[in-house]
């Protein structure tokens, strides 16, 4: 039976502030660079004023590492659901519209709760790494209340974002969406989000993990921290424990991908990055918008792999319309030419 959706996400829902600094930025601000770091709304607000010269640089948009990805899924034409939880204030029906606007469906129970819709600080050093600093504000309440049972066991895979396992709630919103998924049939698929998750996060990111999820996405320092190895390619035979199939980015050397019996190497898209924030994000929208339309892992690979290179090489995580097109189209002529 066809799903009507292609991908079921939950995560956080942030308004994204991204802009540019310098190391010595990060320095004075001690600021602990590419990395997320959680901060109250009084420290983000101090941030804010120590930053205001910045600002003409700034840009705004609905984010959240989660969110990103469904996103990209959704633009590059698939059919998707989010469940996040914002306030009833300004930044709140800002996000909602922004999903609205990209096709994504959002869970809603009605009214909005008041409080502070969650808000995250994105600065973008020279060397085009991104630190973030987040007030989770009303999404650190995420709970099993905002999941959409049906939709779940209406989708083909459940994504899950790894930094909620820093909120009691939203661990436990995680943890029973994959037992419905699992009990509907629904592949699963997580991203490990963050060294910083993987280090002070282990046991809780397991239990949302469960004895296997379908897929696991996660960098090369995510891997190496998760699965306590050396090398790449050590971390890679470990994490088959964890994941049926998996992808490891490897920024500029590309990616590593598992379809669940071979290793596959996917080659790096050499660009000028000014800005790898929602790089990961992209790689995973556009490799679960592939496999979910029936290509081969290696195939979503190579979608990814260009998409998230695209990304980098402009400010912001996400790409203009035009370019989701034209992404397929490229990779549809490549395939096409290797199979003719």
């Amino acid at each position: 039976m066809k799903k009507k959706y292609h991908v079921y996400g939950i995560g956080a829902a942030l308004v994204d502030t991204e802009i540019e600094v310098t190391d010595n930025d990060l320095q004075q601000l001690s600021i602990d660079k590419g990395l997320m770091t959680l901060v109250d709304e009084q420290r983000q607000s101090e941030l804010m004023d120590h930053l205001s010269d910045h600002l003409t640089a700034c840009r705004k948009a609905g984010g959240g590492s989660a969110a990103n990805t469904i996103i990209a899924v959704s633009c590059f034409g698939g059919k998707t659901f989010y469940s996040c939880k914002v306030a009833d204030d300004d930044n709140g029906r800002f996000y909602l519209d922004d999903l609205g606007n990209a096709g994504v469906d959002v869970h809603s129970n009605g009214e909005l709760p008041s409080g502070i819709t969650g808000k995250c600080l994105v600065l973008i050093t020279p060397d085009a790494e991104r630190s973030m600093n987040t007030y989770l504000g009303i999404s650190e309440t995420l709970s099993k209340t905002e999941l959409n049972h049906d939709a779940i066991a209406q989708s083909e895979y459940l994504y899950i974002e790894g930094y909620l396992v820093t909120s009691e709630t939203g661990r436990a919103a995680a943890i029973l969406a994959r037992e419905i998924a699992e009990q509907q049939g629904v592949k699963t698929a997580l991203s490990l989000s963050d060294p910083g998750m993987v280090a002070f996060f282990r046991d809780g990111l397991q239990e949302m993990i469960g004895d296997q999820v379908d897929l696991l996405f996660c960098n090369s320092a995510e891997a190496l921290g998760w699965t306590d190895s050396e090398t790449v390619e050590e971390a890679a035979k470990r994490l088959q424990a964890t994941a049926r199939t998996f992808v490891i980015t490897l920024g500029a050397e590309g990616a590593l991908v598992y379809d669940g019996s071979a290793l596959i190497r996917i080659p790096a898209h050499p660009v000028t990055a000014v800005d790898t924030n929602g790089a990961g994000d992209m790689f995973a929208g556009a490799f679960l918008y592939a496999v979910t339309q029936g290509h081969s892992h290696e195939v979503a690979g190579h979608l990814a792999s260009m998409a998230s290179a695209s990304v980098v090489s402009q400010y912001g995580p996400r790409l203009d319309h035009q370019q989701y097109p034209h992404l397929l189209s490229t990779l549809d002529n490549r395939h096409a030419g290797r199979n003719g």
